[in-house]
């Protein structure tokens, strides 16, 4: 069987073969060229390997994925794959491993680090699937909630929630044939995420006899998981911040060589073995690997007060779902696809589809445990029976759409499932705009993806336009607040000056008395404090925490005016000044082009996420940007941070940047002719 490469104006490749798995292996072959480092970074992360050549900075996070036994739930998953998927999921490997020796000799950062590309094995997709997806669920969160209840009192327990996802989320919105210029819908979004260079996600198209479908692929990862459009049917997701994800307290004890955990039946065996962890200019490091019945043991252990162990659906189930898949890429209707998602598992997602026909879906898609409602707030006690899984929720929710459907991750379609979500901002204003216009097109969704109305700066406005005997210069700032168009647009002194006086704000708060209690977080493993510290927590419920009552009477106030007076007499930039984007590297480039001031804010449409109180900088935002049309599929658009290509120096590295910082999207070429063909022999 053969395959041929196309690309076009941006280097997307375009794969076409006669046959799935040649067409899978192709798939694998070009994204290890375009991407090779990309990928044995992501392989190394995702089986505890990567501090042997990244160094001890990588260590913690190499510890988490060894105790929580990542590589090995994926080898299960593996052996439970049907035959064919398993075939298929193998075809992308070997292509992988036929491409990576050619991807890597053009990737500068093999030298750098002086490794060379080693060998993937048929379970490591789903090991990066996971690796990339192990903290998307709230066990992190759960750690935070128990360190609040201990510090402050249960009472205070949820006190920080504020419906507000501290990993990942994103937008989509859905339009159907009635409110559309040509008559058919419209599937639009952007998934938010930290944004990594290269990418997270890789635009692609992947055509054989069975099927010819363009979407957004995770390198590492065969097939278009998230966002794809087949022609007849187009599908996208955000996540649905359910929870699935269990913490169990341990009591754990050795018996000589053994240990054993304290379960609702007493004292049981756990397996126990050690591994070793190589760290690049430093010593190994031994790691204890412990799973009890209710699963791996991913803090503390034998010799601490308490430990505590992470249940999840892939390892009880061994099962994440790749068998939707393919399924996915041979879809035709919004039946298929709701019958492919059925099978899905890990994360659990929201989704949307579209087709030809007039078809819609919004649905929820993944697995949730039945248990007690304390397992989704916070630690609970291993030898307590009633903590046990009960099953699985079913069915999963979903509803009619009518005329439009929106998901940004808000407490909605997913609420029986979740504790915490999206604050309702972004979600109402695409509503908002949705409904404001008519006859949409897909050129014209840019102009909702790139909305900077920042409309959580309400309450806070509010309390300014409360405050009396304010210097001069504090009243002229209040009063040029109380003006502000609430945009928080890039050249905007009116948006730096918000994000200035919130920012002091939020320092204020963390630093008040009545929060002293959890200005030292917990002594956790590292891979877990970002989740942990106060002031990314008091950032992101500043409202919540200013309304609680924990504060004494007055002090609220008093703090909103010393905040208002410290930004007062400072120099204004425009907002775009501060905010800029700040990409993760696995080798941190000083002499990368530095990124032009971004707009947005994380509760806008345009989400570009800072932590207030900590950095202006933007560490998570849109990491790409669609558009599917059903009606026409060339009219379809969409575009990445960065580019389509992995390797520094190659002419489409960067070349998206410019139009995904103005807001543009980029056309989707399926014209054969259109496209030059590869002739060189990867």
């Amino acid at each position: 069987m053969t395959a041929r490469v196309f690309r076009d104006a941006w280097g997307v490749p375009h794969l076409r073969a006669d046959g799935e798995l040649a067409l899978a292996a192709a798939q694998g072959r070009m994204t290890a060229y375009d991407r090779a480092w990309q990928l044995e970074v992501e392989r190394h992360r995702a089986q505890g390997t990567s501090a042997a050549f990244l160094g001890v900075d990588e260590l913690d996070w190499d510890r988490f994925v060894r105790r929580a036994r990542l590589a090995d739930t994926a080898r299960r998953c593996h052996a439970a794959l049907d035959p064919v998927t398993a075939e298929w999921v193998g075809a992308y490997v070997d292509g992988v491993n036929d491409g990576l020796a050619a991807g890597a000799s053009r990737s500068p950062q093999f030298a750098a680090v002086g490794l060379r590309p080693g060998r993937w094995e048929p379970w490591t997709p789903l090991a990066v699937w996971l690796s990339h997806h192990v903290l998307f669920a709230n066990m992190p969160t759960k750690l935070w909630r128990e360190h609040v209840a201990r510090r402050l009192g249960e009472r205070w327990m949820t006190l920080f929630a504020a419906d507000a996802p501290a990993t990942a989320g994103s937008n989509g919105w859905l339009l159907a044939g009635d409110r559309t210029a040509a008559g058919a819908a419209l599937l639009a979004g952007d998934p938010h995420r930290f944004i990594e260079d290269p990418g997270v996600y890789q635009q692609i198209r992947l055509a054989c006899p069975e099927y010819d479908v363009v979407g957004l692929a995770v390198p590492g990862v065969p097939g278009i998981a998230h966002f794809g459009h087949t022609g007849e049917v187009a599908w996208a997701i955000t996540n649905a911040m359910a929870d699935y994800q269990d913490l169990y307290a341990e009591r754990l004890r050795r018996r000589g060589t053994a240990v054993e955990a304290y379960g609702p039946d007493g004292w049981e065996p756990a397996a126990t073995h050690t591994e070793t962890v190589e760290v690049a200019g430093g010593n190994p490091v031994e790691v204890e690997v412990i799973e009890t019945a209710r699963g791996p043991v991913v803090i503390g252990g034998p010799d601490d007060a308490t430990a505590i162990s992470l249940r999840h659906p892939p390892r009880v189930l061994a099962e994440l779902g790749f068998a939707t898949l393919p399924a996915l890429l041979r879809a035709r209707t919004v039946a298929d696809v709701d019958a492919a998602v059925d099978r899905w598992v890990e994360p659990v997602n929201v989704l949307q589809a579209a087709d030809t026909s007039g078809g819609l879906l919004h649905r929820v898609a993944g697995a949730v445990p039945v248990r007690h409602p304390a397992n989704r707030l916070r630690v609970v006690p291993a030898w307590s029976a009633e903590h046990a899984w009960q099953g699985w929720y079913a069915p999963m929710p979903r509803a009619e759409v009518d005329g439009r459907a929106v998901m940004a991750n808000a407490r909605e379609l997913a609420a029986p499932l979740g504790v915490e979500f999206a604050p309702p901002y972004r979600a109402d204003r695409i509503r908002e705009l949705l409904d404001a216009g008519g006859d949409w097109t897909a050129e014209a969704m840019a102009t909702i993806h790139t909305d900077a109305h920042l409309a959580s700066a309400g309450p806070l406005i509010a309390r300014l336009a409360r405050l009396t005997g304010l210097g001069p210069a504090a009243t002229a700032l209040r009063d040029r607040l109380l003006g502000w168009d609430r945009r928080m647009a890039a050249d905007s002194r009116d948006a730096a000056a918000y994000a200035l006086v919130r920012a002091a704000l939020v320092r204020r708060i963390a630093a008040h008395e009545a929060l002293a209690p959890l200005a030292d977080p917990p002594a956790y493993p590292q891979v877990f404090q970002r989740w942990l510290a106060l002031t990314p927590r008091v950032a992101h419920a500043i409202e919540a925490v200013l309304g609680s009552g924990l504060l004494p009477d007055g002090v609220p106030e008093a703090l909103v005016r010393a905040a208002v007076e410290e930004v007062a007499d400072d120099e204004l930039p425009p907002w775009g000044e501060l905010h800029r984007l700040t990409p993760w590297r696995a080798l941190p480039d000083a002499d990368a082009d530095p990124v032009p001031g971004l707009a947005g804010d994380h509760h806008c449409v345009l989400s570009t996420s800072s932590v207030p109180g900590v950095t202006h900088d933007c560490l998570r935002g849109p990491a790409a940007r669609y558009v599917w049309d059903l009606g026409d599929r060339d009219r379809s658009r969409w575009v990445v941070p960065f580019g389509a290509c992995g390797v520094p120096g190659d002419a489409h590295h960067h070349d998206q940047t410019p139009a995904w910082l103005a807001g543009d999207l980029l056309p989707v070429t399926t014209d054969w002719e259109r496209l030059t063909e590869e002739r060189d022999d990867h």
